[in-house]
């Protein structure tokens, strides 16, 4: 079979690296290094040190990188709506990742947080994040989340269909408050990376369409104890480029403009989506860029219709905590497997998997590789890194050009783990979830304990002992 690492089956976007030891600064923490010894550092720290202490896999988060990308978002889209004579509010949406020291770090850095399920404002609210800053998201939000929602005084609750708003009305009858709301709508604007589709309707689960959103918040006006202070879009997710938005706010504008009629609308949430580069191939749109082109859409809307910009708001979630993050996993064994009668692909099984990040699973996403614990002079060869899990689907990543001599007991590093890989974790075949450790500075902490087999049984009723478990 042909020793050549050239391989004709691999993506046509993945390039033999000159290098396979170097790490691609867009893809990896801005502080990520080779040291010495060939081995690389995340916060300060040699991966080495981190597998040995904490076990593999593990979810290293640094925690300079996180609080980087939440002050430049911040900042780029302060200047933004300033210079269009507007003001800004930034969330950091918690579902990409979400734990109490997150939610701490993020306040600090001057973000509010956006929730979408009782479970994520509890933590927020246990973080001590002040619930004036929270924003509460969700198609199906149970009475008792509503309830506590207002009881805490979030400061928004997004409003997604014509029950929630009955619900709403109740409760803060009954409470005596006033609790401000957004209407979530669907623009028809549905963006991925570099495309867009735009439709006069979109099928989906979220939101309101615009021509029922007049008739909506005509309602939530005759409540007394709701107050009305925008729309809110989301049109997509790791989207590259402002086009989609702009289109999105096209329509979302001329429906602002007419509610203006019937009371003041003050604020435009346009969401998220915001994408990173998870390999080299991806070159995502720089947040200033984006946070200007967005403004200048609206704005340009505004000016079109004769209207003041809106204080507009956003929920980054991806672009603040993705790049921050990086798995390691141990190699276990490696596999060449034959793909066609002159070419092999080299299996290398990781003792981790979709339990820890299901993306690649669900959604076909890329990441890249690196060994971690050494640099190697073995020529590339075309790899796929596979987990332990009883799922052929069970790949961790898809296409990667490993060093050749890659083998048992090596620590593999994957980047850009840090958004929807723990919130997505699961215990499938019974596998604990990793712990997620903090490093900064060259020190490390946990910030999300990890689970044992322990911790799984005490869960089974079934078992000898745990029959009183409710």
């Amino acid at each position: 079979m042909s020793a050549s690492p050239v391989r004709p089956f691999a993506p046509t976007w993945l390039g033999v690296p000159a290098d396979a030891n170097a790490l691609d600064a867009s893809v990896w923490p801005s502080d990520a290094v080779r040291d010495a010894a060939g081995v690389i550092s995340l916060g300060g720290i040699p991966a080495t040190e981190l597998a040995v202490t904490f076990g593999t896999p593990l979810y290293v988060l640094d925690e300079d990188e996180v609080r980087a990308h939440a002050r430049r978002a911040l900042a780029a889209f302060r200047a933004a709506t300033a210079a269009r004579g507007a003001r800004a509010r930034v969330y950091y949406a918690g579902k990409a990742f979400l734990s109490a020291e997150v939610v701490r770090w993020v306040g600090e850095e001057g973000l509010a947080v956006d929730v979408c399920s009782g479970g994520e404002l509890e933590v927020a609210l246990a973080a001590g994040a002040e619930p004036f800053h929270l924003g509460f998201h969700g198609n199906n939000k149970s009475v008792a989340e509503l309830e506590r929602a207002v009881e805490v005084g979030v400061g928004s609750i997004v409003i997604d269909s014509a029950i929630e708003i009955e619900r709403l009305a109740a409760i803060v009858e009954r409470r005596g408050v006033v609790q401000p709301v957004l209407l979530r709508v669907n623009s028809g604007v549905h963006a991925e990376t570099h495309d867009f589709l735009a439709t006069a309707h979109e099928d989906q689960k979220f939101g309101f369409a615009l021509a029922d959103a007049p008739a909506a918040v005509a309602r939530i006006r005759r409540i007394p104890g709701l107050a009305f202070r925008g729309l809110h879009c989301h049109i997509g997710s790791q989207i590259f480029g402002a086009a989609g938005f702009a289109e999105s706010a096209s329509r979302l504008i001329d429906v602002h403009a007419g509610l203006l009629a019937g009371g003041e609308v003050p604020v435009l949430n346009l969401g998220g989506g915001f994408g990173i580069a998870y390999t080299s191939a991806d070159d995502p749109t720089p947040i200033e860029h984006l946070a200007e082109a967005i403004v200048d859409a609206v704005a340009a809307e505004c000016a079109h219709r004769g209207i003041p910009v809106p204080d507009l708001a956003f929920e980054p979630g991806r672009s603040i905590v993705g790049q921050a993050g990086v798995t390691l996993y141990e190699v276990g064994t490696t596999k060449p497997v034959a793909v066609d009668d002159e070419h092999t692909r080299l299996y290398v099984s990781v003792d981790g998997g979709m339990s820890d990040n299901p993306r690649p699973a669900l959604y076909g996403a890329a990441y890249s590789a690196r060994i971690a614990s050494r640099t190697s002079e073995a020529a590339p060869v075309l790899a796929r890194v596979v987990g332990k899990h009883c799922e052929s689907g069970d790949i961790v990543v898809e296409d990667e050009y490993l060093p050749g001599d890659i083998g048992p007991g090596d620590l593999l590093a994957v980047p850009a783990t840090g958004a929807y890989c723990f919130s997505l974790s699961s215990n499938y075949n019974y596998a604990p979830r990793p712990p997620v450790v903090a490093v900064r500075a060259g020190t490390a902490r946990v910030i999300v304990r990890g689970e044992t087999v322990d911790d799984l049984l005490a869960r089974d009723a079934g078992i000898p002992g745990n029959e009183g478990i409710a």
